[in-house]
């Protein structure tokens, strides 16, 4: 009986036990069922890539070229007096058979890129492990959490560099040259939801790398079986894709493969090489890494050294060498040919005639023949003839240097470091005549081997250089003029919601109250400037910019009228030009393309958009900025002088916190050029107090403008209009009394715009429309792709 109690008593407990007990079992199945599944997603993945990679042959490119791999003539990019500017590859790249490779060479390459070379087909798959032992997993939960805490996730990319064999290189290099060179794109390169998917975990830039290396395998495996059965041996096939290999690569200075390299840096010919040249040979295979890092040109050859003893290194450890060669040959010093050095006077010139014949490429219709584009360059079937006039290049590239050795002088722990840009423009079509994106020799490194164009690619504050386009826009409008009496008070503007206003101040930390505005901006009062802009609307400025060609996407507010809204260097050079002649034109860099036979394939027209003969905006915007020359108080006073005997206008421009110091100035009309300076540092650090356009940059503009004309390279520099000079002389000795103050615009509505006279256009158009007057024939006008400083995409403002 007491059982029967016991048993009744604990019934309820007993009986929810074991529903748990049921309840568990039958959860841990479900949870061992779908960690079966999790563990075999991966499984799957790494399934079906290896069959898209192993057996996946469609899109397939052409390899009959490749496999012909013909020794290309010489591609020549001249300069407008027919000077050779730049010689494209087939000169500098020299096609090299592989029994012509002393193994010495081979030995080296092999150590340095891909020891297994001759034993795998394609893709080294024993390196797999040692490339994810250096992956950074880590930068997926540090993208997330930068997400999640509201600042934007830095680009860390969470696959490293290598890994790649010499196909895949190869490959990489003449397939594959648009999504490597797009790979590092804040936004997927590649359509579909997977890439999106996965974009969304490691991020676009590792995204795309993954994909594109995936590619550069199912490729590289491809063509290796392709190549052994044309050659109808694998030996015979592997020799044939070193030697282009070997002929292929980039080692800097714009040489391509290891024979011109040899002699350009040795001065010898490569099938010369011997055992006792071990350390050449090493030093050559190590430059493929990096070229900018380990090419040994310049004064610091700590970097290519290093290179070179770690791949005499990697020689003894494959058994080339003994360990006692390898040490003895790390001892010896790099000496390289007296005439290795041969800088590219116009290296940011060069680089811009090639991202404009790719843009002619594109836009040209595809009946035009014969092709035109980057690999015809190459393989010599089309001569370049640009607007860069290598005289006025020269003269560029100097100012420039001695412009930043005087700011090194002033600040001495800088040298080396402080970095500069110059374009100058041809009023009438703004024709690029010279462009310097750096200076000659920066970090012990040429230029020439830079990739980061600053007057093209560098988006920075233009400081008070903007100032000029708000005055314009006030013009335009019809309710002020140069002596319209303006208010230099304190004034304060709405910077973002929910934050304090911002009360703007002058350089001088003055206020002069209510001054013409002829004097407001010679005197580049930053009070006068955001009033102004305020009266007429931000969206009037923002309209003027893009009239003038400044398609950077600027901010709508006031600050933007004080410079606070980024452009490249090239476009406030062709604002300024614009504002200088009253021409319509796109910044161009190319003139003419000749086939080799001689036929013009291509020429570039000019604008049919003529000066304003009547538009009272355009015509005192360049009086006030030959005031800021003229009036003794402005801030390029300094170039009213006997020692500058040359008439221009142009404005001063100096960034918040002396960051950056600008010049930009013109000579008169379609007739004249313009010239545009900036300096500053990379990192964006200040430049130090009372470094301003007027003491930094204004020097370099003062020697360019001097040398060009006292060298009669572009003719004589026109004079300013009688009319202009006797009303800044009426201003000068107060013969003009200014207005009586303009009150407030209720409307920014543009009112009263003078019309424009054409030359070869069928009718009249408004000055400055948003779309000129379109270029007849196949003229075109490309708008160049910028990034900023960490090599991010710029949008256009279109």
């Amino acid at each position: 009986m007491q059982d029967t109690h016991s048993i009744a008593k604990h019934f309820p407990w007993s009986f929810l036990f074991t529903l748990k007990a049921v309840w568990t079992n039958c959860k841990r199945r479900h949870l061992l069922q779908i960690a079966a599944a999790i563990a075999a997603f991966p499984l799957v993945i790494t399934i079906l890539v290896l069959f898209y990679i192993n057996l996946g042959r469609s899109d397939l490119p052409d390899l009959d070229a490749f496999i012909r791999f013909e020794p290309p003539t010489i591609g020549h990019v001249y300069d407008a007096q027919g000077q050779v500017l730049l010689e494209l590859a087939r000169e500098r790249r020299q096609v090299i058979q592989y029994k012509d490779i002393p193994e010495v060479v081979r030995q080296a390459i092999l150590s340095a890129e891909d020891e297994n070379f001759f034993s795998h087909s394609g893709v080294d798959y024993s390196v797999f492990l040692r490339v994810l032992a250096k992956s950074n997993p880590r930068a997926i939960f540090s993208r997330h959490k930068t997400s999640i805490g509201g600042a934007p996730p830095e680009r860390v990319l969470v696959f490293p560099q290598g890994g790649s064999t010499i196909t895949q290189q190869l490959v990489r290099g003449y397939f594959l040259q648009r999504l490597t060179s797009t790979e590092n794109a804040a936004v997927a390169q590649h359509h579909g939801l997977l890439p999106r998917v996965v974009a969304c975990f490691i991020g676009a830039p590792s995204t795309n790398k993954l994909l594109r290396k995936l590619e550069e395998m199912r490729l590289s495996l491809w063509i290796e079986k392709e190549m052994e059965k044309h050659y109808e041996s694998k030996q015979k096939a592997k020799e044939e894709l070193f030697a282009r290999y070997a002929s292929f690569i980039y080692l800097g200075n714009g040489r391509y493969g290891f024979a011109a390299a040899s002699k350009f840096y040795f001065g010898k010919s490569i099938d010369t090489f011997t055992p006792d040249d071990a350390d050449k040979a090493a030093l050559l295979a190590g430059i493929t890494k990096s070229p900018g890092e380990y090419a040994p040109t310049g004064s610091d050859l700590q970097k290519p050294l290093r290179r070179r003893n770690q791949i005499l290194a990697l020689m003894a450890t494959n058994h080339f060498i003994s360990s006692d060669t390898a040490l003895r040959f790390q001892q010896i010093p790099i000496h390289v040919a007296t005439h290795a050095t041969e800088p590219i006077a116009a290296p940011a010139a060069a680089e811009n005639v090639l991202e404009e014949l790719k843009a002619l490429a594109v836009h040209l219709s595809p009946g035009d023949s014969p092709e035109i584009g980057v690999r015809q360059l190459l393989d010599g079937h089309i001569q370049i003839y640009s607007t860069v006039d290598n005289r006025i290049q020269r003269i560029a590239n100097t100012a420039l240097d001695h412009g930043l050795k005087l700011y090194e002088e002033r600040h001495t722990r800088t040298v080396g470091l402080i970095q500069g840009s110059v374009v100058v423009l041809r009023n009438s079509d703004s024709a690029i005549l010279a462009e310097s994106g750096g200076r000659g020799l920066y970090k012990g490194h040429s230029s020439s081997y830079s990739d980061y164009n600053r007057v093209t690619q560098s988006i920075r504050q233009p400081g008070s250089a903007m100032k000029p386009i708000v005055y314009l826009a006030a013009f335009r409008q019809g309710a002020f003029d140069l002596n319209t009496l303006v208010p230099d008070e304190p004034i304060s503007v709405v910077v973002a919601r929910n934050r304090p206003l911002k009360w703007i101040s002058n350089f001088d930390g003055e206020f002069k109250g209510m001054i013409p505005a002829r004097q407001a901006l010679a005197e580049s009062r930053n009070a006068v400037a955001v009033w102004l802009a305020e009266q007429i609307g931000m969206a009037s400025v923002l309209q003027t910019a893009l009239d003038l060609g400044i398609r950077t996407r600027l901010q709508p507010y006031p600050t933007t009228a004080l410079g606070a809204s980024e452009v490249s260097l090239l476009e406030l050079a062709n604002a300024f030009r614009m504002m200088a002649s009253g021409v319509l034109a796109d910044p161009h860099v190319i003139d003419r393309i000749e086939h080799t036979q001689g036929a013009v394939v291509y020429r570039f027209e000019s604008p049919c958009c003529a000066q304003a003969t009547t538009d009272s905006g355009l015509s005192m915007i360049q009086e006030g900025l030959r005031g800021v020359v003229r009036i003794p108080s402005g801030t390029a006073h300094a170039l009213d002088s006997r020692a500058f005997p040359i008439p221009v206008m142009g404005k001063t421009g100096t960034t918040s916190n002396y960051r950056d110091a600008l010049f930009v100035g013109s000579t008169f009309g379609p007739g004249g050029i313009t010239v545009a300076v900036r300096i500053g540092f990379d990192d964006n650090r200040t430049l130090g107090r009372q470094e301003t356009g007027g003491r930094a940059a204004l020097p370099v503009f003062r020697e360019i403008m001097l040398k060009i004309y006292q060298e009669k390279l572009v003719g004589p520099a026109p004079p300013f209009p009688v009319d202009m000079e006797k009303n800044i002389d009426a201003y000068l000795s107060g013969d003009r009394p200014g207005k009586e103050q303009t009150p407030p615009l209720d409307s920014p509505a543009v009112v009263g715009l003078a019309k424009i006279v054409t030359d070869g256009c069928r009718g009249a158009t408004d000055f400055l429309p948003t779309n000129p007057c379109p270029p007849p024939g196949n003229s075109v006008h490309p708008i160049y792709h910028t990034k900023n400083e960490r090599g991010h995409a710029v949008f256009t403002n279109d």
